[in-house]
């Protein structure tokens, strides 16, 4: 069995992997040590990688260092695919494992991951394996905050489910605005990506997919946790044995 852990900007994710499959998943604001352990209690697992974009999981990652055979994601890490982004040291190691994900679950295709967390990422991996880029755009919640901090008068509006074209107050305007503008651009880069790559399958995932998932019109396929799975892959190749 082998231990994933997506540690991102606002949720630490975990996952127990055998063969394959994830058999095991949880989700935390703050994710302990101790909460690990009390974990890993009911599993015997042999490996483990991390995926980080925060600085506070090291205490974790030495217990894991000291106890498992581990592997942290990084630029230097041998992957599935091949790593041709030209500046690899700025590319974020949760899109990479993303990535990686996708290439297992639709091995030799070409495949679009469109991940909807902090940020929006777009991100192309060919039926050779290959990576050679993708595009960031402000996440949702982002997109709100923005339109409260630089204006004197627009409130910071929460986030929901909006699929009007108009806004009747200020707040539907702001939700109308944020939720379809998005909406419209998963859209463009669908089609857009669509036209340059053959029969290209179309991952969605991150914390806000479940937004859109049911509004985009392309034939889409939500896949929750693909970072995990990514994760476990690259694991799998990067194993002593």
């Amino acid at each position: 069995m082998n231990l994933t852990l997506d540690f991102g900007n606002t949720l630490i994710k975990a996952g127990i992997f055998e063969q394959g499959d994830l058999v095991h998943f949880e989700s935390h604001a703050n994710f302990t040590q101790k909460k690990l352990e009390n974990m890993l209690k009911k599993f015997r697992i042999e490996g483990a990688i991390a995926s980080t974009v925060v600085n506070d999981s090291l205490p974790i990652e030495n217990f894991l260092q000291k106890n498992y055979h581990f592997v942290k994601l990084n630029p230097g890490t041998v992957l599935p695919i091949k790593n041709h982004y030209e500046t690899p040291g700025s590319l974020g190691m949760d899109r990479l494992a993303g990535i990686s994900g996708a290439n297992f679950i639709f091995p030799k295709k070409n495949v679009l991951v469109i991940n909807m967390g902090t940020c929006i990422t777009y991100d192309i991996v060919t039926s050779r394996a290959e990576y050679f880029g993708g595009n960031i755009s402000p996440g949702i919640d982002m997109r709100l905050k923005a339109l409260n901090t630089f204006t004197d008068r627009l409130p910071l509006v929460r986030k929901q489910f909006s699929n009007t074209l108009l806004g009747r107050s200020t707040s539907s305007a702001i939700s109308s605005g944020v939720i379809m503008g998005a909406y419209f651009e998963l859209e463009g880069f669908i089609s857009a990506y669509r036209k340059k790559y053959k029969e290209l399958k179309v991952l969605l995932t991150g914390g806000d997919a479940a937004i859109f998932e049911t509004m985009i019109k392309s034939k889409i396929f939500a896949v929750p946790n693909l970072v995990l799975y990514g994760l476990n892959k690259i694991l799998s190749v990067n194993d002593p044995n």
